[in-house]
């Protein structure tokens, strides 16, 4: 099978539509480097690691031979275990542990300067075609899963004032006695909770606008002085970090997740959703099994009532990656249908 006999992603909606499936969206890091390859790839992390001029670090890819962030932190991992086991030196170890702790930081310092500035960077005509796709899927009870750090679809969701997208954030009153006594009001920062029985969007891997204060799950917003970007380095410059799940493996991935109360709770969305999945710009590699394990769930999910996920599509955008998707195929318990993912508008319209 080549990639131009597969369907198109007309044809897989106009199918959900006439057997009235709701459809729901998972992306990965096709979806921002359809936007720019140029900044938002492995490769372009690495570059800006060697530009950073971090020994240590730039010693890593060397030894290890390779651009893959999330290979390098499970060396490392499996490293540390090893050197616990071998060695009497406390100091290797703790080296070891920040070298791997550096990697990580220097990731979300590595995503946060690749970024655009700001959200009007990002063209009107893209921001609006980006909208109208997501959108298509929020606007008909499905919900959008994201396993990306970056701004770009909180931008496009936020500029394009979406009234049905909801993340989950939301501010509480914090005087509600002064309030009733006839004082202003004063109201919390973005706390995530408020609306998350209503929430459509999934951050599953964390996101550069998310942190966690130890007691609340905040999201760091604009204000009159600052883009959103800049508060993000004022937090990070003050050892405030992003919650992004950066572990190597699959296992360390699902550990991070269900340690932390809302990666857990977006995960377990994932797990009971219905209808069918459509992915984009995701590869199911091998650090990936814990979504797979998620799909599985939601194919499995309240199957007595008929109400479970039937099947999934998945975008394929090169020979490879079809030959390579064919290969995992039967580690899915739903039907896996593939389409050609260069038919997608996501940032402009296709041309037909």
């Amino acid at each position: 099978m080549k990639i131009n006999e597969l369907q198109s992603f007309d044809e897989v909606v106009k199918s959900l539509k006439e057997k009235k499936r709701t459809k729901h969206l998972l992306f990965g890091n096709g979806f921002s480097m359809a936007y720019d390859p140029k900044i938002f790839s492995y490769n372009a992390l690495s570059t800006f690691i060697d530009d950073s001029k971090n020994d240590l670090l730039i010693k890593l890819f060397s030894i290890i031979n390779t651009k893959n962030f999330e290979l390098i932190m499970q060396q490392l991992d499996n490293f540390a275990e090893i050197a616990k086991v071998f060695s009497t030196d406390d100091q290797l170890v703790k080296k070891i542990e920040e070298a791997s702790t550096t990697l990580k930081n220097s990731l979300i310092e590595a995503v946060k300067a690749l970024h655009p500035e700001h959200v009007f960077v990002v063209p009107q005509e893209k921001s609006e075609c980006c909208y109208n796709y997501l959108n298509d899927f929020l606007a008909n009870e499905g919900k959008v899963f994201s396993t990306n750090y970056d701004l770009l679809p909180y931008w496009v969701l936020m500029r394009n004032a979406s009234k049905i997208a909801i993340d989950g954030f939301g501010r509480d009153l914090e005087n509600q006695e002064e309030t009733i006594q006839g004082g202003n009001p004063q109201f919390s920062e973005l706390r995530w909770g408020k609306y998350k029985e209503k929430q459509n969007v999934f951050y599953l891997h964390g996101a550069l606008p998310i942190f966690d204060t130890g007691i609340d799950i905040v999201k760091e917003e604009y204000d009159t002085q600052n883009y959103l970007l800049q508060k993000i380095h004022e937090r990070m410059a003050n050892k405030e970090y992003p919650i992004f799940v950066t572990a190597g493996s699959a296992k360390e991935k699902l550990n991070h997740i269900m340690h932390n109360k809302y990666l857990s709770f977006c995960y377990e969305e994932l797990c009971k959703i219905e209808g069918s999945l459509i992915t984009f710009g995701f590869n199911f590699g091998e650090y990936d099994t814990h979504i797979i394990d998620a799909i599985n769930k939601a194919s499995n999910f309240g199957q007595k009532s008929g109400s479970k996920l039937f099947s999934v599509y998945i975008g394929i955008y090169s020979q490879g990656n079809l030959d390579y998707i064919k290969e995992i195929e039967h580690t899915f318990r739903c039907k896996v249908n593939l389409y050609n993912a260069a038919t997608v508008p996501i940032w402009e319209i296709i041309k037909k």
